[in-house]
């Protein structure tokens, strides 16, 4: 199979911050496979959780790793598997987006039903109001508004300015949203135990419905105290990479949050899925500065999931791609075979 792959850059309408930091734009990777006259698309974008993976990384890796994939054919998955096992997560994922996209356009149907899947049962996807002073928090959520219609919110907390902070801002976004959007709350990491113990509890008075990774990466000890204690139920996202993260999670949490460029590609997320489920834990897909090729991939497997997160490419001014509709505040990926992804109009 020929292998072709080019970065391009993304902007967001509207620069996310989060505990860590501010994000902008963003340089991904799209990859094609092409073999039988048929082309399959996959996209690895770069982020800084867990082991850092610059898009020089990837480009990297995938300069290298490109005349090895040559000698095979699509359908050679486990081989593949195994070649691409060492490479970093955003690398396998881009190939094995791609690798799902020839298969479902070589089967003529779209990936979600070659899965039987039923895309009646996805949820709502939230958008996310990034940290800002309440009054730039407001006007996000009114930007979302004008969007489409929305029925959940996340908003990001964790803000430097402490715990006052935060709650200020979430009474501002919760005086103008939508009266029946569910909340929920990502501290990506910025709490201590004592912060999340008070705020769990605090968010729950609010009608939060779930907290996602409270405590930073790295102080998983700690959760089981907090699992104990939290009135809502606690993600994680930061402290769950593959499916063999899960099981040393499962006491001490009640969801996990997959996002393909942690998993390394659908087959992975189709494994935390099962996991999950057999260890009894709830399921949501995220995502990071993804184009909708991504969501779009995310989408083909949201009908497993209890909460949804795939808003990062309706907050971008320049998405190459298009795929998966926005409709009545759920992101539905189409009939299309594969993906269902084509390239968005000049």
């Amino acid at each position: 199979m020929q292998i072709q792959f080019e970065p391009f850059a993304v902007h967001k309408r509207v620069p996310l911050t989060i505990s860590r930091g501010t994000t902008a734009q963003t340089e991904n990777i799209w990859l094609r496979i092409q073999q039988d006259g048929i082309e399959g698309w996959g996209e690895a974008s770069p982020f800084s959780v867990g082991q850092r993976q610059s898009t020089e990384d990837i480009l990297g890796a995938l300069q290298a790793l490109a005349p090895q994939l040559a000698a095979y054919s699509p359908l050679d998955r486990q081989q593949i598997e195994q070649l691409i096992a060492p490479q970093p997560s955003a690398v396998r994922t881009a190939v094995d987006l791609a690798l799902h996209d020839w298969l479902g356009k070589r089967a003529g149907l779209p990936l979600w039903q070659l899965w039987g899947l039923d895309r009646a049962k996805i949820v709502p996807t939230s958008v996310t109001v990034g940290i800002g002073t309440p009054e730039a928090a407001q006007q996000r959520m009114r930007d979302w508004m004008q969007q489409g219609e929305v029925k959940a919110v996340k908003v990001k907390l964790g803000s430097s300015a402490g715990l006052e902070a935060d709650q200020a801002m979430l009474t501002a976004v919760q005086q103008i949203a939508p009266p029946n959007a569910k909340f929920s709350v990502d501290a990506n990491g910025g709490w201590s135990l004592a912060e999340a113990q008070q705020m769990s509890h605090w968010l729950a008075e609010q009608g939060v419905t779930y907290l996602e990774q409270p405590l930073a990466e790295g102080q998983e000890a700690l959760l089981p105290e907090l699992y104990r204690q939290s009135p809502l139920p606690i993600f994680v996202d930061e402290s769950c990479f593959t499916s063999r993260d899960i099981p040393l999670l499962a006491d001490r949490v009640h969801g996990i949050n997959i996002k393909l460029m942690k998993a390394g590609g659908l087959g992975e997320a189709l494994r935390m899925v099962h996991t999950a489920k057999a260890h009894g834990l709830q399921i949501m897909f995220g995502c990071y500065s993804d184009s909708a090729l991504a969501n779009t991939a995310a989408a083909q497997l949201a009908p497993f999931a209890d909460h949804l997160d795939l808003d990062s490419h309706l907050n971008l001014r320049d998405d190459p791609f298009v795929g998966a509709s926005f409709e009545a505040g759920c992101l539905i990926p189409n009939q299309q075979p594969g993906l269902g992804v084509t390239l968005a109009e000049s």
